[in-house]
Formats: structure tokens, sequence, C-alpha cells
């Protein structure tokens, strides 16, 4: 089966910090685009060991409403002052509520209650790291994108080698149905939110879509939160943790996955979860001391190969 280019940047997209204007640097574009994948993977495999040390300090769903309250109270006076342009239309305003609430609510959300619940963040993150496959099964019909028998292969060698590594220094955890069913529909959540951005990426600048995306997800999550137990310790642990992921997590990671998606196939993009489990562990055994044994790094290398057959252009 052929392989299918990507599609070019669409020209009706403003300039932004991560959508250069044509012309006006091709050389630091391409520069920022290989650069972007690598910052992505190391800043939301962090996300996992950060959000580890944060719940230990809060209930799931208070973290995620201080996060995103915090988010909402940096971006709203900096709209104020930049004064950037707003979506337009309805239409603009919907899609990107859309990925926002699929992103921030359903994925963060069934993610911190799968975890709440008993799964652990290793398990999470492997469960999470499975979107590429939904996202390969389904792009062919929403964005018509062709996944040839190599990126079947490579999505094939990302999944068992992801999994190889969690089950290398845990194991499957003795969780709940529920739980484990919250974390696929994570996982959904996730895979939805990347081919909705694919077929329907309208143009905005980032700091609106930042201050959507954030707005719609403490709308949804604050209630939920104050309707729950409320346990937060107000540690230097916890705003360390909180603090991390509101700034990389939230604000940078996402704004680099969604930048992207705007540059190339939805299962390309979306295969480089392949590799969160394995750097997590990573991580995690250099920075925790946590454990990983020889065949954890073996998982390692075959997700690596996995997403080298996914992401490479012939």
């Amino acid at each position: 089966m052929p392989h299918v280019a990507p599609k070019a940047p669409d020209a009706s997209v403003p300039a932004t910090p991560l959508t250069p204007r044509a012309g006006a640097g091709a050389g630091g574009a391409d520069l920022l685009a290989a650069l972007a994948p690598a910052v992505f993977l190391v800043l939301w495999a962090l996300g996992f060991v950060v959000a580890k040390i944060g719940l230990a300090h809060a209930d799931p769903l208070s973290f995620l409403a201080i996060r995103y309250l915090i988010l909402v109270a940096v971006l709203v006076p900096v709209v104020a002052v930049l004064r950037p342009p707003m979506p337009r239309g309805a239409r603009a305003w919907g899609h990107i509520a859309m990925v926002g609430f699929l992103i921030q609510v359903v994925y963060f959300g069934a993610a911190y209650a799968g975890m709440a619940m008993g799964v652990s963040a290793g398990v999470a993150a492997v469960i999470g790291s499975t979107q590429p496959l939904a996202v390969a099964l389904a792009a062919p019909a929403l964005t018509g994108e062709r996944i040839a028998a190599r990126g079947w292969l490579g999505l094939a060698l990302g999944a068992g080698g992801s999994l190889a590594v969690v089950l290398s220094g845990r194991g499957l955890d003795a969780a709940p149905p529920v739980a484990v069913l919250a974390c696929v529909v994570s996982m959904l959540g996730m895979a939805a939110a990347t081919l909705w951005q694919r077929r329907f990426a309208v143009p905005a600048h980032p700091l609106w879509v930042n201050l959507i995306h954030f707005g719609l997800g403490s709308a949804v999550i604050g209630p939920a939160a104050l309707a729950g137990p409320l346990q937060v310790d107000w540690t230097p642990g916890f705003w360390g943790a909180v603090l991390w992921v509101s700034i990389t997590n939230s604000l940078v990671s996402i704004s680099i996955l969604l930048f992207l998606l705007k540059r190339s196939e939805a299962a390309r993009v979306s295969a480089l979860f392949y590799l969160v489990p394995p750097l997590a562990a990573v991580i995690g055994w250099a920075a925790l001391g946590e454990s990983l044994a020889l065949a954890g790094w073996a998982g390692i290398a075959v997700a690596a190969a996995g997403v080298w057959l996914v992401s490479a252009r012939r």
C-alpha cells in the first residue's frame, strides 16, 4: 500500500511561536519540527512520574481542578494584555472545545480516576500508549490516511515493547475492572482528540486554544472535585508537582502535540506515545531508583524500533 505524504501546513494558520510564517526561516521551522518529538516525549513521560508524586498529596479530581485553575489564572491576563486574534466563528470554537474536552476531561480525568481506584501509574501509561492502534484503525475512515504494512508492524512492535517494560518491572496490578476500564476510556479520549484535531483542525492562536481547553477543563472538573473528598496536603511537594504538570504537561506538551498534528499524519504522531512508558521507566530508574530488568531494556529497544518503522519516511 503506498505511503501517503503528510499534509502541507495550512497557509491560513496565523504565525505563532509554533507555526512560523512561510518564508520567515524554513530552516528554523524544520529544526523546531525535528526537536519537537523528543521534547514532547521527555515532558510527557516526566508528567507520569511527577503526577505520581502529586497524587500522594491530593485526590485526583482536586489535583486536576487546581491545575486547571492555575492555568486559567495565568492565561487570562496574558490573553488580555497580548490580545491575540480570537478563533473565528462558532465552528472554530466548537472544534477547539471538543479537542479540549477529550484531552483535559476524558484523557486526564479518566486516567487519574483509574489510578485513584488502584491502577498504577505505569500500567495507566501503558494502557494510554496503546492509543496509536485505535488511531490507526480509525484514521483511514476519518482522515483518509492509510497505514502501510511496515506501519502496522511498527504499531505491533510498539505495543509489545511498551507492555514488556511494565511487565518486567511490576506486572499488571490487581486493580478492579472499573479502574482498568477508566484507563481504557482515557486512552480512547486521547485517540479521539488526535483524530478530531487532525480532521477538523482550525486556525487559532495557541493562547486562545489553551485558554479554551483549560477553561473547559476547570468548568467540568472543578464542580466534580467540590463534590468529592477534597483531600489536599498543601506541602511543597504538592505545589512542585502541580506547578510542573501545569506548565510542562498542560501548556508546553499539549502545544507541541497540536503543532505536530498539523505537520504529520495522526498515526505517525500518535506512535510517539509508545515510547512514553519505556521513557517513564528510564526516568523512574534514574531519578527514583526504581528497578528495570533486562527484559525492560529489551522492551525499550523494541518499542523504539516500532516507532521508527511508523515514523520513518521512505
